[in-house]
């Protein structure tokens, strides 16, 4: 068999344990596009595979399926290989371990270089409870493919410039004249819920009053044109200040980062130059005073052109979103660019997706290649069925939900641990409220909506973070304990695997790298969280059947190894979630 086609064998975990503990099928679409009869290509692969050091006979079942069960042996050298810190079940592209050394192509797999768009908030309004899910998603994307090697760029692509400013500067300005003392009091107080307000009011009266309209786009463009003052210009970077601030509070509770923060005021002066080449290649055109791409070849957008430029020449996402693109391209020269946005943005990605490629095939640009991606995700709901919202029926505002949950969880913590001092309690109270509302967004299958359940999220039972963050917590006391015994020995790196159990909890901690590299494919982190749910599970088991510190010392440091390796999964892959432990709750 050709080399392209062996290494298209992928090899995953058996859905069922009792057919083996990894399974194939990739020999029946082998089978099907060489005409052959899928059980006679299984038979002949097998005539020439040899992985006895490895596994058991191998078998075929159904159609052609290769079914794998691991040797003990195999199992606890993989271990132990862990144990002594060689690996952690999972590779680094382009760097080989002792995990498996070399591909079938004798090619290791490199790195790419991926650009993460995320969280995305508006300028001179509080982030609210929307903005988790993109933040969450995001952060959590990007730590997974820099744990297995990728290059990652991360970019808050801040929304900073457009329409609603002509509103705010319009109402600034008016506010400020006839009313000083009170508005700047307020915007002392609370600036992003005085410029909140402020939106809200002017917005309002542009829908019945046009010449309030016509007074904010007047505003709008001395803003953008540079020759017509600084006063809004001055506002302006006083409104994105404030906002910066706001920002970074919160991403410093969350524990998200970002490589750049280049808002949509940055490419501002690539939109007109776009335009143009746009319409000198004929890849747009003009339509009622409008331009506009039009998909006459694509059936699914053929209704649907994108416009670049409205008909009083202003721009709009698309137009700035391509200028974006091509930044990016020229500045990082990434192999993917992923955006991670809500579902309703869907169509205007199919758009901006098309519209790229034809922008590419039309200059010959062979990073047209580049794979673009739309990472889309459900609403939030609450407990009615409806978006979430808060009593009064006003949007959860971020930095309120989060001290919610620290408070919850520091009653939480309070009653199950009095005797500890209040600022420990407030530090696990931070770990484990936070860690709720991550792990609740996380869970869910991305493209479903959820409802928000303080009780559900905090819940010590069930797949939950504190569940998990409990789960590793008790595994650090097993250590504590082990220390005040007599003659304790380091966790060995001989491990004997003799009891069910222990079998399969190290079978399924074999499993962490190919789940890792699941959720960088397709972009699912609520993969992950099953399989920490499952870890903890299984150790449950094991420390309920398998004795550890009341074994016999070869017993009992094997099964410390085995303890330390669970704890290390689950710590790392709360990490990729953006979860911390403690080592007590």
């Amino acid at each position: 068999m050709e080399a392209d086609a062996v290494s298209a064998v992928l090899v995953r975990p058996c859905p069922d344990p009792k057919f083996g503990d990894y399974q194939s099928n990739a020999l029946m679409s082998l089978a099907k596009a060489r005409k052959m009869n899928p059980r006679q290509l299984a038979a002949d692969v097998l005539a020439k595979l040899d992985v006895s050091d490895v596994c058991e006979k191998v078998e075929i079942a159904g159609a052609g399926f290769l079914n794998f069960r691991l040797k003990n042996t195999a199992l606890a050298q993989t271990l132990e290989a862990a144990a002594r810190g060689e690996h952690l079940f999972f590779e680094k592209v382009g760097q080989a371990s002792s995990l498996s050394g070399q591909t079938e192509t004798g090619k290791m797999p490199v790195p790419r270089t991926a650009v993460i768009d995320f969280s995305s908030p508006n300028v001179a309004k509080p982030m609210h409870v929307g903005h988790i899910r993109s933040t969450i998603l995001g952060d959590c994307l990007a730590r997974t493919l820099r744990l297995l090697g990728h290059r990652v760029i991360t970019d808050n692509h801040i929304g900073d410039w457009g329409t609603q400013f002509g509103m705010l500067l319009f109402g600034w300005k008016r506010e400020d004249l006839q009313n000083q003392a009170a508005f700047r009091a307020a915007l002392n107080a609370d600036p992003l819920g005085e410029m909140e307000r402020l939106y809200k009011k002017i917005s309002a009266e542009c829908q019945s009053n046009p010449e309030v309209l016509n007074s904010c786009r007047e505003e709008l463009v001395k803003l953008q044109q540079f020759g017509s003052g600084p006063e809004n210009r001055n506002i302006w970077r006083i409104m994105v200040d404030w906002s910066g601030n706001q920002f970074a509070k919160i991403y410093s509770r969350l524990g998200v980062k970002f490589d750049h923060s280049l808002g949509e005021s940055f490419y501002n002066d690539r939109l007109q130059p776009l335009v143009d080449e746009f319409l000198a290649a004929g890849i747009a055109r003009e339509s009622e005073g409008a331009t506009a791409i039009f998909f006459d070849d694509n059936p699914q957008l053929k209704e649907h052109p994108a416009l670049i430029r409205k008909s009083d020449g202003g721009f709009n996402y698309t137009t700035t979103d391509l200028a974006t693109l091509a930044y990016r391209m020229e500045t990082w020269q990434p192999d993917e660019i992923i955006y991670v946005t809500d579902g309703r943005q869907q169509l205007h990605f199919q758009q901006l997706f098309a519209a790229f490629r034809k922008w590419q095939s039309a200059i010959g640009n062979r990073q047209s290649a580049i794979k673009l991606a739309h990472v889309w995700f459900g609403s939030i709901l609450g407990e009615d069925g409806k978006p979430f919202k808060t009593r009064s029926g006003e949007t959860v505002k971020l930095s309120d939900l989060l001290d919610e949950a620290e408070e919850r969880a520091f009653k939480i913590v309070s009653e199950k641990s009095p005797d500890l001092p209040e600022t420990q309690r407030r530090e696990i109270a931070r770990v484990i409220g936070l860690g709720a509302v991550k792990y609740a967004d996380l869970l869910p299958n991305r493209q479903s909506d959820y409802v928000f359940s303080w009780a559900k999220m905090l819940a010590l039972q069930g797949n939950t973070a504190p569940y998990l963050q409990y789960a590793y917590a008790r595994i650090r006391s097993i250590f504590r304990k082990a220390a005040e015994t007599s003659n304790v020995r380091h966790p060995t790196s001989n491990i004997q695997l003799m009891a069910a159990e222990e079998i399969a909890l190290g079978k399924h901690l074999l499993n962490f790298g190919l789940t890792l590299e699941a959720v960088a494919e397709e972009y699912r982190p609520n993969f992950l969280c099953n399989y920490l749910f499952d870890l903890a599970g299984k150790f449950t088991a094991f420390y309920e059947n398998c004795p550890v510190l009341k074994a016999d010392d070869a017993t009992r440091a094997s099964r410390l190894a085995l303890c330390d390796l669970t704890a290390r999964v689950l710590k790392q892959g709360l990490e990729i979630l953006g979860i911390a432990t403690v080592e007590q709750m």
